[in-house]
């Protein structure tokens, strides 16, 4: 609305229709909710569809007539593909099928409905709430608790420390890198560091987003779900995709590939299922082929990853802590490749990426020395915090010590380090433009 005043009505439209769709769906024969359900359905999908994929389609479209030899005169349309759409579209369908599915009773109370489309804190980059999660929390009473501000400032400090310390420093190599493929000065090591930092910068990025989402939440006395469960620890790639969006990753299971009919079909068939979940996924991120092919790649790998499990069956896995720490570096590397397609400005730049890492040329180059320095610092504090919140969760937190200096003495070190090793350059979150 800042950007284009008009563009509040997107939200006001899609609110009504599924408000209004969710009662009647609640309150009609069940002959007639499939229908109302499909009208919900599509008004958001067609709102998704216009300001996000329109242009995209145009370009293919016009594409396909030129091999064919006819004039591509479709107009395009002057639009700004308005913050987080893709988010809160997902969030109101949820609704619409939930209340469907009878899971969630109509909300009646028009303000609360439009509530739980707008809640400020996840309403730009998710989670993506189940109305079952939040919708009871806004009639709740919520009274002052020392606790609950605590906790969330905590989160949103952590959060913080992620995107500025840690994603914005590392952005500042990466954008060097990947905006500029094929120049001369960058080598086969330059490719590799560049790929490999935007694995933690992505991370850092969007779990900072969550983790500050958490926060704000939790300072008012609202709980939202967990987003991110230390992803780049899995050891397979199921693994990996039940750590990282999670929210994301739940909603395309129970409303996508188990409609579909998940893993209850024929083996080729689960191996359709899991390929079309991921091409959607791929899309929904963006309207581009980039998107879409880096969707395929984790189809292709958890489609693998389905047949190891076929062909192990029910036999003893056998396992150790250098066989797990072998399969987590070969998920990062592999989630890694993958995510050269995602950052890439075009298939023609991924490609390039990939040329130059496996034609090897020596030397590297590291930017701004400093920037680098400061991102592995904070890379240090984070790999060591999640180390021991993965394997030693119950081990010394200077967060939870029950020495109040100690606490304090942790807050004001990480706030310094955030003021002082932060680059603070006005770089959006990533996710926003999803």
């Amino acid at each position: 609305m800042a950007f284009v005043p008009m563009y509040i009505f997107i939200l006001a439209f899609t609110i009504v229709v599924d408000y209004f769709a969710g009662i009647a769906i609640q309150g009609s024969p069940p002959r007639f909710r499939k229908g109302i359900l499909l009208i919900s359905l599509l008004a958001n999908i067609g709102v998704l569809a216009v300001f996000k994929y329109y242009n995209f389609a145009i370009d293919n479209i016009s594409v396909l007539l030129g091999y064919i030899g006819l004039p591509a005169k479709i107009p395009y349309l002057s639009i700004l593909l308005p913050i987080g759409l893709s988010f809160h579209t997902f969030q109101a369908m949820s609704y619409t099928i939930e209340v469907y599915r009878g899971k969630q009773k109509a909300e009646k109370h028009f303000g609360i409905y439009a509530l739980y489309v707008m809640f400020y804190p996840q309403l730009v980059a998710g989670p993506i709430e189940r109305p079952q999660n939040i919708l009871h929390q806004f009639y709740e009473k919520k009274v002052f608790s020392y606790a609950n501000i605590s906790n969330g400032l905590k989160l949103m400090l952590w959060g913080l420390f992620k995107k500025a310390v840690i994603a914005d420093r590392l952005s500042i190599y990466v954008n060097t890198v990947y905006n500029h493929v094929g120049s001369k000065e960058f080598n086969s090591l330059s490719y590799i560091l560049a790929t490999m930092l935007f694995s933690f910068q992505i991370y850092c990025d969007f779990s900072g987003y969550s983790d500050m989402a958490l926060g704000a939440a939790e300072i008012m006395g609202f709980k939202l779900m967990k987003n991110f469960n230390r992803p780049y620890f899995a050891t397979s790639i199921r693994d990996f995709w039940s750590r990282w969006h999670i929210s994301l990753s739940t909603w395309f299971r129970d409303y996508v590939y188990i409609p579909l009919g998940g893993n209850r079909v024929m083996f080729y068939r689960w191996v359709l299922n899991l390929l079309i979940v991921f091409l959607i996924s791929g899309l929904w991120h963006g309207a581009n082929w980039t998107y879409v092919i880096w969707g395929g790649l984790h189809g292709l790998f958890m489609v693998i990853n389905a047949m190891l499990d076929k062909r192990s069956g029910d036999k003893p896995v056998y396992s150790s802590i250098w066989l797990n720490l072998l399969k987590t570096i070969g998920i990062f590397a592999i989630v890694s490749f993958a995510w050269i397609f995602f950052r890439a400005n075009s298939i023609a730049d991924a490609l390039g990426v990939i040329r130059n890492i496996f034609i090897w040329k020596r030397g590297i180059f590291l930017g701004t020395i400093q920037s680098l320095i400061y991102s592995f610092f904070g890379l240090a504090i984070l790999l060591c915090a999640e180390i021991k919140n993965e394997y030693y969760p119950r081990a010394f937190s200077f967060s939870k010590s029950k020495y109040l200096g100690v606490r304090w003495a942790y807050y004001l070190a990480l706030i310094l380090i955030i003021l002082e090793l932060g680059a603070f350059n006005g770089s959006q979150f990533i996710y926003f433009q999803f």
